[in-house]
């Protein structure tokens, strides 16, 4: 069994990262009280190091090993900067949720043997006592050889907002730690309650697929599409976004817009239309249709011209094909992403933005939303 590799980033990513740091001019030189509305350069690293501790803390709990798979006392490695008793409690629950996926896993066939955790700050704001931190973890696992067809890793980029409360001896308290990131969970992010919205009614419909794997793996028929072309390009920009295309983090998620540009990197022609009627499917430099950028719109584009069909079985997925999420199973889709890898025994592996990751199982998405909804289209 491989021992768990942990490296943390936070040294040299700082360095960088701190220059978006609120400081006062004399900051790098001397410390400042934490109530004056700012922090020293040390405080700010101090922050970064917290975040890696927390975080890869939750990543240990994911892996096959029995050491790791232990809840490790609340990282308190900085002298001015610690958990608050509530976030301790958070995390105890945290960790426990993790290792019930695990578990979840490990009946579906899957497993981690090592991790690689980075956190890098990318911005502090601090007012009246308060400090929010925006950090960036980018985590990689590898898959434990339990078939022998899996991929070598899966990766993930995530965005966090940290937050801290000043306490009256001077120093900072870790008090909340969120995800600002639309789409699944990543496989370390503890699960939350949704809460369900107003049913979306419109044609056409999708059908929903099938989540156990069956006993007798599907074969993905020849298309007339260039799949291999399709998985490439999502392996190539599924951190490092291609600059030819507007992003859509900020408007709702990129997910789509992804799938989008994966399916035209393989054969996808537009087609011409109104931008807001769903039987159009373009992008140009300057607008693009609904259906480019929104899932459910997407979806309704999609079987309406025949450009995929639904399966019945996420496990039937081949590579080029797209699975969809309804989280809250409120009838609106809320994600979309695509395989670009199939294991020989038939498990596909999904890459995807909104939070950017790179081949991941089917297998650990249905372990982190066991009830939501799953589509899957033949492309």
């Amino acid at each position: 069994m491989k021992s768990t590799t942990f490296r943390s980033a936070v040294g040299a990513a700082l360095t960088a990262a701190l220059s978006a740091v609120v400081l006062p001019a004399s900051a790098a030189s001397a410390a400042e009280s934490p109530v004056a509305g700012t922090v020293d350069t040390a405080t700010a690293q101090s922050f970064g190091r917290l975040a890696d501790a927390v975080l890869t803390q939750r990543t240990a709990a994911l892996l096959d090993n029995n050491k790791q798979s232990v809840r490790r006392a609340a990282p308190l490695a900085e002298t001015n900067v610690r958990l608050s008793a509530g976030q301790t409690r958070t995390e105890d629950t945290a960790l426990s949720t993790l290792r019930t996926r695990k578990a979840r896993l490990a009946a579906l066939g899957e497993a981690y043997t090592s991790a690689d955790t980075r956190v890098a700050v990318d911005r502090v704001r601090v007012e009246a006592g308060h400090a929010t931190v925006q950090a960036t973890e980018t985590t990689t696992l590898a898959y434990k050889k339990i078939r022998g067809d899996e991929p070598a890793t899966t990766g993930f980029q995530a965005h966090h907002r940290l937050s801290f409360a000043a306490t009256a001896d001077g120093k900072w308290q870790l008090t909340g730690l969120t995800s600002t990131d639309d789409g699944p969970l990543a496989v370390n992010e503890p699960a939350t309650a949704r809460v369900a919205t107003a049913r979306t009614t419109a044609l056409p419909e999708a059908k929903p697929a099938a989540i156990s794997k069956p006993s007798q793996p599907q074969t993905k028929p020849a298309g007339s599409y260039d799949y291999a072309a399709m998985a490439s390009y999502a392996e190539k920009y599924w951190s490092n976004y291609n600059p030819a295309y507007r992003k859509f983090n900020e408007a709702g998620g990129d997910c789509t817009n992804f799938v989008s540009q994966s399916l035209k990197a393989g054969g996808w022609a537009n087609k011409s239309g109104d931008a807001e009627d769903y039987r159009s499917w373009w992008y140009d430099t300057s607008y693009q249709s609904t259906s480019w950028v929104g899932a459910n719109e997407w979806s309704w584009f999609t079987l309406d011209a025949k450009r995929a069909t639904n399966l019945a079985n996420v496990y039937y997925m081949g590579v080029g094909d797209v699975m969809q999420m309804d989280f809250d199973k409120d009838g609106s889709k809320d994600h979309t992403m695509i395989v670009t890898y199939r294991s020989s025994s038939g498990v596909p592996y999904m890459t995807y933005h909104s939070v950017n990751t790179y081949r991941k199982s089917v297998a650990s998405i249905i372990a982190s939303y066991p009830n939501s909804l799953y589509y899957a289209y033949r492309t």
